[in-house]
């Protein structure tokens, strides 16, 4: 940019105040933008001005301002939209500011005025990303005048240049950015539809998208051949950090392809919007299948960046006289743990608080054993044999945590108490970027509790041909052509390759509880139509792009990163949603709400 251009000038500006440098000394300036703070020094009025690249020091001084127009700038609210004309000069000597990329001049202001009054703001504006912030449900309230924070301000522009980065790198690797409808039909994908009442077909439904899944299977079915798209999301679902009822996703599918294509190309696409975040990566990542990580962390997503992998112990426990290891172990169960080195000195207080997020995610508690100057210790101690530190893998200072039980109760109960312990040592580094993609998962889940079985995915996975020709009638062991992105513990995305063939299709949705094939017309049939038209073999996977934003952002939230975000109890609170409908609307879309449901 050169000192007498600004991409952003308009009409009514001629730049971007935090645009300024030494470079324009001498230009006469037009700046646009809102006042940030002001300085009333008795004669002299000095204005911070905002606008979306920074601040800059408007001057009003008798030297070269009218009294008039110095005394309507001491007068002017915080937060009010200004014009200001002035030409550009440096600050005096001893009052330039090091810490502001336009701290060596200011605009010494000839003319200004008020062209948006406002009101005296319900939050202040912080520039500082350190800044003690107003409680979050008051920003979410104001969240326009939240949405001139700097650091919100610098997410949501990192957010648009990760879309484009998005759409150049797809588009130059052959993808048409497609869209698919809105206004969808109901199918089930796993969490609850948003409906949306028909008002030309009395008790008849639309469904907002949970994603553009089966569309964009369409799409390959029809050759469009490479197909991507920047798509909103939404899931009636239960609010946390890192999910919204709405959401953007990068959704891409293509044809002719086999999991290593589809690989490649997201790896390719994750280095671009790393880079585009200030940061290079390494591909290929690592790759690990769901079993293994499984047995080693307790989850299908796990954080690499540290140790403390959980071990099978059920061998050393397996003389153990302990009621509680030997009725886990005759039920079929095993004792797995993990060993914290150092940690023998933890207090008591500290290991039941351990126990506490164990018997959260499902376990009945812990098996403690720790090993202090050489001697086991612990609650089950007395049932293990002298020497079971050396066989348990322990020396001098480590603290044993397991949990005898079934896999379905020791990996997810594990899994957390090795993130607590993790936290604790600060072994996360935040420095630190372990990508991985997780592969081979299961095809279906089954209830311990009914046996019905549930795709792991979602229904149009493929499943492993080789499995399923092997072992056809125990699909619960079959593996699914799915895989997932993983990285520092969070998963980025996930997708498979699908099923092409329209018999196999019918098998899952047989499988999953639908037998019924007019039933599997009925919900699916426009789906199964486009397979019998000749489909070829495609695949694809979706990225969470909010949370990619939120990650590169340096955000805890997802919040930070959408404009106008829902809370975690799902209320807009900026502009009052959801709200109550008048009756004549609901009367008009064929609905009625009772008292009760009201109330």
């Amino acid at each position: 940019m050169t000192p007498s251009a600004d991409p952003l000038a308009t009409s009514l500006r001629t730049h971007m105040g935090g645009n300024l440098r030494s470079a324009h000394v001498g230009q006469s300036v037009t700046l646009g933008g809102w006042v940030h703070k002001s300085r009333d020094l008795g004669g002299q009025v000095f204005i911070d001005l905002r606008d979306r690249e920074g601040l800059v020091q408007i001057a009003f001084n008798p030297g070269w301002t009218a009294a008039d127009v110095i005394a309507a700038a001491a007068a002017i609210g915080m937060e009010s939209a200004i014009i200001v004309e002035g030409s550009v000069a440096l600050r005096p000597d001893g009052l330039r500011n090091a810490a502001l990329p336009t701290g060596e001049i200011e605009v010494r202001a000839t003319a200004f005025r008020v062209v948006g009054p406002a009101a005296t703001p319900p939050i202040p504006v912080a520039l500082d990303k350190e800044a003690k912030l107003p409680a979050e449900d008051l920003r979410l309230r104001h969240r326009v005048l939240d949405l001139r924070r700097a650091e919100l301000q610098r997410n949501l522009v990192l957010r648009h240049r990760l879309m484009q980065v998005t759409r150049n790198y797809l588009s130059d690797d052959g993808y048409l950015e497609l869209e698919t409808p809105i206004l969808t039909k109901p199918t089930p994908e796993g969490a609850r539809d948003f409906l949306v009442p028909s008002r030309m077909h009395a008790g008849e439904f639309f469904a907002l998208p949970q994603s553009p899944q089966i569309y964009k299977q369409l799409f390959m079915c029809a050759g469009f051949d490479r197909y991507f798209q920047i798509a909103r999301c939404f899931r009636d679902e239960d609010l946390r950090a890192d999910r919204q009822l709405e959401f953007t996703q990068i959704d891409i599918e293509a044809s002719f392809i086999t999991r290593e294509d589809i690989l490649a190309m997201a790896e390719g696409l994750v280095k671009a919007l790393w880079l585009e975040g200030g940061v290079e990566i390494e591909t290929p990542f690592p790759r690990m299948s769901y079993a293994e990580a499984m047995e080693r962390f307790g989850c299908d997503r796990p954080d690499l960046r540290y140790g403390l992998e959980i071990r099978d112990l059920s061998s050393v426990f397996a003389t153990s006289e302990s009621g509680i290891i030997k009725g886990a172990l005759e039920a079929g169960g095993r004792v797995r743990g993990i060993t914290v080195p150092g940690a023998a000195s933890w207090s008591r207080k500290q290991v039941d608080e351990l126990e506490a997020i164990a018997k959260g995610a499902g376990a009945g508690g812990l098996v403690r054993l720790k090993v202090a100057d050489g001697k086991l210790e612990g609650p089950l101690a007395k049932f293990m044999a002298a020497d079971a530190a050396g066989p348990l893998g322990l020396v001098d200072g480590d603290l044993l945590l397991a949990v005898a039980g079934a896999d379905r109760i020791s990996s997810p109960a594990l899994d957390r108490v090795r993130q607590e312990c993790a936290a604790r040592l600060g072994l996360a580094a935040a420095d630190r970027r372990e990508f991985l993609w997780v592969l081979d998962f299961p095809m279906f889940d089954r209830d311990p509790e009914t046996g019905a079985l549930a795709a792991v995915h979602h229904p149009f996975t493929s499943p492993n041909g080789g499995d399923m020709a092997a072992r056809p009638d125990a699909p619960d062991t079959w593996r699914a052509l799915a895989y997932d992105c993983v990285l520092n513990g969070t998963e980025l995305g996930g997708g498979s390759i699908r099923t092409s063939d329209p018999t196999v299709q019918s098998r899952m949705f047989e499988l999953l509880g639908i037998p019924d094939r007019a039933d599997q017309e009925r919900r699916f049939g426009f789906l199964l139509e486009g397979l019998r038209a000749g489909a070829p073999p495609h695949g694809g996977i979706a990225f969470g792009f909010d949370r990619i934003a939120m990650i590169l952002a340096g955000s805890d939230s997802l919040r930070d990163v959408i404009a106008f975000p829902k809370t975690t109890a799902a209320r807009a609170l900026f502009e009052g949603a959801p709200a109550v409908v008048p009756a004549q609307d609901l009367a008009d879309l064929h609905i009625r709400v009772t008292d009760k449901e009201r109330a």
